[in-house]
């Protein structure tokens, strides 16, 4: 128990060097956040809505975390925030998708830290997750559990940690990886993604490169329906 404790110390200040030294380089400010709620596509992001034609170039990384079949012809990208309530609350709505159309939808992962200090250093773990092989259980602990550690402006990095060490994180090997110089450009590459797109609030969803017409776990569906009815139709 003293073992794990001092690793969990050791790791809190580590993530806090590493995103001073590493993610901060970017010295744009987040944005702030915007309910989506009945958001419709003339309300969204100008950049969204002007940028279109571009927009898919810079939707999907090859890097980013996919959900789902990577061949799949129906793609959800979610630009996610971890802190983000909203993205708490998508997220069964997400996985009730991916159930409905096993074979036909995969959901890329974007990552948006709106939220601050607390986004960034769920963000960072996430990453690290991800090179363990356990990006999923780790997202779902860290959403199951968000009024842990997300406390806005005062989050608890050792309960991040260790709400990640729980869903089977092997917190000796993030001492080192979470340094990976990879993962800082994953971050900072996002960032910038973020910022070409124009992406304002989380979560925000786009649907084989098309923004939702307008915001809602209804639409989403109906959107993916379409998507999916279309691509079959093409490949009977």
């Amino acid at each position: 128990m003293k073992r794990k404790t001092l690793i969990l110390s050791t790791l809190a200040i580590t993530l806090t060097l590493f995103l001073v030294g590493g993610w901060f380089v970017s010295q744009q400010s987040s944005p702030s956040i915007v309910p989506m709620a009945n958001t419709d596509v003339a309300d969204l992001p100008a950049a969204v809505v002007q940028n279109v034609d571009k927009v898919e170039d810079v939707l999907v990384r090859a890097y980013s975390p996919i959900m789902g079949p990577k061949d799949a012809p129906v793609t959800i990208v979610e630009f996610f925030d971890p802190a983000c309530e909203a993205c708490r609350a998508f997220y069964p709505i997400l996985k009730q998708i991916m159930a409905e159309f096993p074979n036909d939808v995969r959901v890329v992962v974007r990552y948006t830290p709106f939220h601050g200090e607390a986004s960034e250093l769920a963000i960072s773990i996430l990453e690290v997750a991800r090179l363990q092989n356990l990006f999923i259980p780790v997202k779902e602990a860290l959403l199951d559990n968000q009024e842990v550690w997300a406390s806005h402006g005062a989050p608890d990095t050792s309960k991040i940690m260790a709400i990640a060490a729980g869903a089977g994180l092997d917190l000796e090997k993030t001492a080192t990886q979470i340094k990976s110089p990879s993962i800082v450009g994953v971050l900072n590459q996002d960032r910038a993604d973020v910022k070409t797109v124009g992406i304002k609030q989380t979560p925000t969803f786009f649907v084989n490169g098309e923004p939702l017409v307008q915001f809602g776990a209804k639409e989403l569906l109906a959107q993916v329906r379409i998507e999916v009815e279309k691509a079959r139709k093409v490949s009977e």
